[in-house]
């Protein structure tokens, strides 16, 4: 695999900063068009909050799916659906229940506004945070807004050595999913079949997913320099988890 640069541009001119990365491992040739455009949909932005009187950051992912409010609903709920763009769920979903994801987190659910948000625990590894999604259409009524946002309390040593993008891509993966299930055409049955999850793994260690990867990495990267993070510690951050995503080292 060929070194290559490319940049991390965080702010708006004239009052902009742009860094060079320059890490074998983490540089991917003939990058897909379409990730691009998936990476390039979603805003984010990191903030430091109080809860119960400790502080805890916030994260913060937003992007607009071409559907209307009812149907991204519909995808985020029904038990039917979520296995096509993300993993077979189960439990007791109403508030006060609980749910599990097959293989990954589960948590407990904590409020529900049909068709507009709920707010989850989100239990695993023995780590609990805090999730809410709330959707708003589009102010021209083309399409819906999705705002997913994580409360956490994480040990600083884990946001230390990855910085946010170690849940963040996980999360834009997520969306990449919701995304692609949502642009199916009508007729495509792929679009009604679940995710496998060997074509997944095969798709992570392709050019393209180490390309989405990297970039989505840089994207958090430049949310937490905007937040306030060093920036060589954001950028060292970003690295290491592109690194632990891709199964690449990261540059010294």
């Amino acid at each position: 695999m060929t070194s290559a640069r490319r940049t991390i541009t965080t702010g708006t001119a004239p009052n902009y900063i742009e860094v060079d990365l320059y890490s074998e491992s983490l540089i991917f040739t003939g990058m897909d068009t379409d990730v691009s455009r998936l990476v390039g949909a979603v805003a984010r932005r990191i903030e430091t909050v109080d809860r119960d009187g400790q502080p805890a950051r916030l994260l913060v992912a937003d992007r607009a799916y071409d559907t209307t409010i009812e149907d991204l609903w519909d995808a985020l709920t029904n038990v039917e659906r979520v296995p096509r763009w993300f993993l077979p769920v189960s439990g007791e979903l109403k508030v006060g229940g609980r749910f599990q994801f097959e293989g990954n987190a589960g948590g407990e659910i904590l409020a529900c506004q049909p068709p507009r948000s709920f707010e989850v625990t989100w239990e695993y590894g023995g780590d609990v945070s805090w999730v809410t999604v709330e959707l708003t259409p589009e102010p021209d009524g083309l399409g819906t807004r999705l705002e997913l946002r994580q409360l956490a309390c994480g040990p600083e040593d884990m946001w230390d050595q990855f910085g946010p993008g170690a849940v963040g891509v996980g999360w834009e993966l997520g969306m990449m999913g919701l995304d692609r299930h949502l642009s199916a055409d009508p007729g495509d049955t792929a679009g009604d079949q679940s995710v496998d999850p060997a074509e997944a793994v095969a798709w992570m260690a392709s050019d393209e997913g180490h390309a989405f990867v990297a970039q989505v990495s840089d994207g958090w990267c430049t949310a937490s320099i905007q937040a306030g993070t060093a920036l060589e510690s954001a950028i060292a951050a970003a690295e290491r988890t592109t690194a632990a995503y891709t199964a690449g080292e990261p540059s010294e």
